[in-house]
C-alpha cells in the first residue's frame, strides 16, 4: 500500500526493451476500444455489435476495404510528415497548411497550364507541390533556429492563414467560371489525374506513392547519415552540436522533408480523388496525421498500419451509425483516446514511477 506521506516521482529508465515499443501502441488501441465499449453501453447498444459493424463497414466488402485504403492515403503522408519532424524535435503542427500548399500547386499546374502528357506532367506537379510544402515549413523552422520562435505557434497559425489564402484564391484567380458560383477551382485535366488502381473504385495511385514514401523515409532513418543526425538532434541538440553535427542545417533539411511529405497529401487528394480544390478538401488530415505518427511511435512503417487503423475507424463508423444507431462521433472518441493513451504509454517507456 502506498503511504500518503510518500509522494511519487518519475525516474528516467536506464534502458527500455524493444517489447515495450510494441506493447505501447497495442495498449493504446485496447484502451480506445474499452472506452468505445463503455460509450456504446451508455448509448444502449451492444459493444460487440458496434465493433462488428465498424469492422464490417471498414473491411467487410471489397468496396469498404478500398474506401478505407483511400481514406488512409492522405493520413500516411501527413503521418510521415509528423513522424519525420517529431523525431528531430521539430514540432510541425502545420501539415494542414502544407497539404493545401500542395493542392494549390496541383490546380495551378494541372488544369491545363502544362500541355504535357501524363507521365511528364504528374511528376512535375508532384515536385512543385513538394517544393511548396517544404518552403512553407522552412520559414517557421528558420524562425526557430535563428530567433528561438516557438514553431508550434507559427506552424499552427499558418494553418488558418493558408485556409484564408485558399478562400481568397477560390473567390478570385482560381475560381471555376463554370462552378455556378461555388467556391471551387477548375478540375484538373485527365493527363494530370492519378490513375485508379481498381476500375470503378476510388482507390488511386496515390496510395502506392504513399507506401513508397514510407519506405523511403524508413531507409533515410535507418541507413543514412541524415537519419542518424535527425535522431541525434532530437535526442540532445546540445550534444549533437558539440559532436560536430550542424544542427541548424539538419533542422532545415528535416523541415524540407516533412513539409514536402505533407504537401503530397494535398497533391494526391486533388489529382487522385477530388479533381479540384475546395475549402473542405481536408477534414483535418493534417491534425489526424499527428495521431497517426504517435500511434506508430514515429516509425515510418508503423505509420502505414496506424493510418489504415484510423481510416478504418472513420469509414467503419459511418456504417456502424446506420446499422446500430450509435453516433459516428464514437470514432472521434476512439482516435482521441488512442492518442492520449499512446502519449501516456510513451511517457512510461522513458520513465518509471518511484516512491520518493
Amino acid at each position: 500500500m502506498v503511504s500518503p506521506g510518500k509522494p511519487m516521482r518519475l525516474e528516467p529508465r536506464t534502458e527500455s526493451g524493444r517489447s515495450i515499443w510494441i506493447v505501447a501502441p497495442l495498449a493504446a488501441i485496447g484502451a480506445s476500444f474499452l472506452v468505445a465499449a463503455i460509450l456504446a453501453l451508455i448509448g444502449g447498444a451492444s459493444p460487440f455489435s458496434v465493433f462488428a459493424a465498424v469492422i464490417n463497414g471498414a473491411a467487410g466488402t471489397q468496396f469498404a476495404f478500398l474506401e478505407t485504403l483511400t481514406r488512409a492515403t492522405p493520413l500516411i503522408f501527413t503521418g510521415l510528415a509528423a513522424a519525420v519532424a517529431f523525431r528531430a524535435k521539430l514540432w510541425n503542427i502545420g501539415a494542414e497548411a502544407q497539404l493545401y500548399a500542395g493542392a494549390i500547386m496541383t490546380v495551378v499546374l494541372g488544369t491545363g497550364a502544362l500541355p504535357l502528357p501524363g507521365p511528364v506532367v504528374i511528376p512535375m506537379i508532384m515536385a512543385a507541390g513538394v517544393m511548396a510544402g517544404a518552403l512553407l515549413l522552412l520559414g517557421p523552422t528558420w524562425l526557430k533556429t535563428r530567433f528561438g520562435v516557438d514553431e508550434v505557434v507559427t506552424t499552427l497559425l499558418l494553418n488558418f492563414v493558408m485556409v484564408l489564402f485558399v478562400s481568397m484564391l477560390l473567390d478570385g484567380v482560381l475560381k471555376d467560371p463554370m462552378g455556378l458560383g461555388w467556391p471551387q477551382s477548375k478540375r484538373v485535366v485527365a493527363d494530370a489525374t492519378l490513375p485508379k488502381l481498381v476500375q470503378g473504385k476510388r482507390l488511386h495511385l496515390g496510395f502506392v506513392i504513399a507506401i513508397g514514401a514510407a519506405l523511403v523515409v524508413w531507409f533515410i532513418n535507418a541507413r543514412t547519415t541524415f537519419g542518424y543526425e535527425m535522431r541525434a538532434v532530437g535526442f540532445n541538440p546540445r550534444a549533437a552540436r558539440f559532436a560536430g553535427i550542424p544542427v541548424n542545417r539538419v533542422m532545415a533539411k528535416t523541415a524540407l522533408l516533412s513539409g514536402g511529405l505533407a504537401a503530397l497529401a494535398g497533391v494526391s487528394e486533388v489529382a487522385g480523388l477530388k479533381g479540384n480544390l475546395t475549402l473542405d478538401l481536408s477534414p483535418g488530415f493534417g491534425y489526424t496525421g499527428i495521431v497517426v505518427a504517435m500511434l506508430a511511435v514515429l516509425h515510418p512503417i508503423g505509420v502505414i498500419a496506424a493510418a489504415i487503423f484510423v481510416a478504418a475507424m472513420f469509414v467503419g463508423a459511418d456504417a456502424m451509425s446506420r446499422t446500430v444507431g450509435v453516433p459516428t462521433y464514437i470514432a472521434n472518441v476512439m482516435v482521441a483516446t488512442a492518442l492520449l493513451t499512446m502519449v501516456t504509454a510513451m511517457l512510461f517507456t522513458r520513465f518509471r514511477l518511484r516512491l520518493s
